[in-house]
């Protein structure tokens, strides 16, 4: 399951535009962590770059089997987010679903600009410099104050890129391939 969080690359050019997942997949948005109150309520972890979703959002899909529940109501608070679902009434329905992911259909996403791709768009990549060297592939991405930095696995070798366009030159995820040029001590 991906998160729908993105990955911008502001000034990088592409050869493909920014893809959403397909009609069978789901972006996680946030995580269920605690009953809230006694009328069934949830307290919840937010994992999504566009918290506003949640004020249209009519269904969420429960853990991984992507249940389907009907959001009644959802509100902010402390920087989380509550959530009330249809034939969720009590605390301890509520409490059933502490630690439960809540997702959406790929098809919902939000359409990205130009130079932005998903993280799962993201991850998997192929990692190769503007020489051709092949460097590995990108196995997470780390967020920092600044920018996203791509974490590029070759066997047990790890190199830390920063998703900056002085150094990400290219992403063609139709080829599968992010094109970079290192700077000096990133080598």
């Amino acid at each position: 399951m991906s998160m729908e969080r993105d990955s911008f690359q502001e000034g990088v050019s592409t050869n493909s535009t920014a893809t959403s997942p397909g009609n069978d997949d789901y972006l996680a948005v946030a995580r269920v962590v605690a009953a809230h109150g006694i009328r069934g309520e949830v307290r919840c972890e937010v994992i999504t770059d566009f918290p506003e979703r949640f004020r249209s959002t009519k269904r969420l899909f429960l853990g991984a089997a992507h249940t389907p529940v009907d959001v009644e109501r959802a509100r902010s608070q402390k920087g989380g987010l509550l959530l009330k679902f249809a034939d969720v009434d009590t605390r301890n329905a509520a409490e059933r679903l502490r630690g439960v992911t809540l997702s959406i259909p790929g098809t919902e996403a939000v359409a990205l600009p130009p130079g932005s791709f998903f993280w799962h768009d993201i991850i998997g990549l192929r990692v190769l410099t503007t020489a051709g060297d092949d460097l590995g592939q990108v196995a997470e991405i780390l967020q920092t104050g600044g920018n996203d930095v791509y974490v590029v696995k070759r066997g047990d070798a790890e190199l830390l890129i920063p998703a900056i366009k002085d150094v990400v030159r290219d992403v063609d995820l139709g080829a599968g391939v992010m094109t970079v040029e290192l700077m000096e001590g990133l080598e």
